[in-house]
């Protein structure tokens, strides 16, 4: 084995996770090292990511220590993806045949019935204190009644990333990976499908060339009504992320106001700086975004991240 040169810590992003790049003579690792277990963490995370892997979906995996924790595979250059050959036309199709192979891989081990982890992320966010007694009670009703419809169009489960989102859609200059299995498990094969049309795929005329690429035919009405339930789902659980990060971070107890600025305003904030990228006020406000598109199906302010 060559002897390593360098070690350099990699930052960005919500995870509890320590990620390094390691560097040995001309290779390049990536070392990752999971925080502390919550009570919603996934247990399959490395039999998935072993299956991707397999499937050079993933990055090739070298080392795994379940119980540590650790895992250690190749690190993958990234260029921007603002480059994909062809255009967001182009990443488009290719996005929907990566979440094809992901689908037809052998199995993921089943964790949750996602309806349950998003009402157990929504419980979690109303013990935090985040906001006052009763703001969010409207969220869980209308929660229940997405659960409902959501159960009557059930499908067969199939292997699922679980968070492709733009921070995790690496391009390497030829070819796209999907990085970050801690969630990977056996889910919907619409969920995936929804958190990239809400990160990554965000036009209309795109949207069909990636279903289409998906699917290997045109979507038809059937799938388009269980997408926007799905749909839901995913972008109540995006706002119980960012409300998880932004409680942790200690930014506002007892909040009244669940009102979010357009999408537009949004990003004007963004670019005048008077909003920061990475910032535990950035989550907050992208919660409640996301918690208004759940309430009402306006577009997402996005995840940030190179690919959006």
């Amino acid at each position: 084995m060559a002897p390593i040169d360098a070690i350099v810590a990699m930052t960005g992003g919500m995870t509890t996770a320590s990620v390094f790049r390691v560097e040995a003579g001309p290779r390049k690792y990536l070392l990752r090292i999971e925080g502390e277990p919550s009570p919603l963490r996934n247990p399959h995370q490395y039999k998935s990511m072993a299956i991707a892997a397999a499937a050079r979906i993933a990055p090739e995996v070298h080392y795994v220590d379940e119980v540590a924790r650790v895992a250690v595979m190749d690190f993958v250059e990234q260029v921007p993806v603002k480059a994909f050959p062809g255009g967001p036309a182009a990443l488009a199709r290719a996005l929907g045949e990566l979440l094809s192979r992901v689908q037809a891989t052998p199995v993921f081990p089943y964790y949750v019935h996602y309806p349950d982890i998003v009402a157990r992320l929504v419980a979690h966010v109303r013990r935090t204190g985040l906001f006052a007694d009763g703001v969010l009670d409207p969220h869980v009703r209308r929660l229940e009644l997405v659960s409902k419809a959501y159960e009557a169009g059930a499908t067969k489960l199939v292997s699922s990333h679980n968070d492709p989102t733009p921070g995790n859609i690496l391009f390497d200059g030829k070819r796209l990976w999907l990085i970050d299995w801690e969630s990977a498990c056996r889910n919907d094969p619409l969920v995936d499908i929804a958190i990239v049309l809400d990160g990554v795929v965000r036009a209309p005329a795109h949207e069909e060339i990636f279903l289409t690429a998906w699917l290997g035919r045109a979507p038809d009405e059937d799938v388009r009504a269980r997408l926007e339930v799905t749909r839901a789902l995913t972008r109540l659980y995006y706002a119980g992320v960012f409300f998880s990060a932004s409680a942790a971070a200690a930014w506002v107890k007892g909040d009244c106001n669940p009102s979010a600025p357009s999408v537009a305003d949004f990003q004007q904030a963004i670019q005048t700086g008077r909003l920061k990228a990475g910032t535990p006020e950035n989550w907050h406000i992208r919660g409640k975004m996301f918690l208004a598109s759940f309430m009402s199906g306006i577009a997402t302010p996005g995840f940030g991240g190179p690919a959006s």
